[in-house]
């Protein structure tokens, strides 16, 4: 069981460790850092957020409830409370904890923080097109495809295709009677 809790500075080593090489780093945090991570590049990100009041980014780290183990790291940003929307970006689930359905919990931690603790409407985000496990992760959690932004971001010579994502409030709390029933 994943629970998400505030990202802090002493959170910050083990985010370090796993942000990966160049391509890994702008896979997952897209333009925001510059490789390679560091603890003044953490600290400028978590300058101003998780605030409830005035914050509009709220960073997580999510945690293994049995054990007390981090194992991986997302946000919710641009949140935009006129609007009622904001994005998921910077999901990272560590390495050694692949594949035990924590990805999935993470994700519908963060939509039950954003649509009943942020009151929100609708949740976006991007994923690169060849990013297939986050891909299956994010529909499984309700996110619908929206469209394809071609070539948005540029590694080398090459450049990736970003998928954009969404979910909307009525969409999610349908999911989740859907899966209330069968249990």
């Amino acid at each position: 069981m994943i629970t998400l809790q505030y990202f802090e500075p002493r959170d910050f080593g083990p985010l370090i460790r796993w942000s990966g090489d160049e391509a890994f780093l702008l896979q997952w945090s897209g333009p925001s850092f510059r490789f390679p991570l560091s603890e003044d590049q953490l600290a400028v990100y978590l300058n101003e957020a998780n605030d409830p009041e005035t914050s509009s980014t709220f960073i997580y780290k999510a945690v293994e409830s049995s054990t007390g183990e981090t194992v991986g790291h997302l946000s919710l940003a641009a949140l935009d409370r006129y609007n009622r929307s904001a994005r998921v970006g910077r999901v990272l689930l560590f390495d050694s904890h692949r594949g035990k359905g924590y990805g999935l919990q993470m994700m519908r931690g963060i939509l039950r923080i954003g649509f009943e603790d942020f009151g929100l409407h609708r949740i976006g985000l991007g994923v690169f097109d060849f990013n297939r496990s986050a891909l299956s992760c994010y529909e499984k959690a309700g996110f619908v495809r929206e469209g394809l932004i071609r070539d948005s971001r540029r590694y080398g010579d090459s450049f990736w295709n970003l998928i954009e994502m969404g979910i909307l409030e009525q969409e999610w709390r349908t999911s989740r009677s859907e899966k209330e029933e069968t249990n």
